[in-house]
């Protein structure tokens, strides 16, 4: 029974919230997103635009 202490114990660190971890890898992916709009690695739907990039530069910001 004390095993199980010591395993819900090792679970709460383990899957523990750091601070900083929900930072975004790349900020034109948050921007595109944050403006209701969606990435994609090939051209934009036909009713849709480019209007940005997203991943760094390799994919297109779609929008309205």
């Amino acid at each position: 029974m004390k095993i199980l202490y010591l395993l819900f114990a090792v679970f709460l660190l383990i899957f523990q919230a750091t601070s900083g971890s929900a930072d975004p890898l790349f900020p034109d992916t948050a921007q595109c997103k944050n403006q209701g709009n969606f990435c994609r690695a090939t051209i934009c739907p036909p009713t849709f635009t480019a209007t940005g990039t997203c991943q760094g530069g390799l994919m297109k910001c779609c929008s309205k």
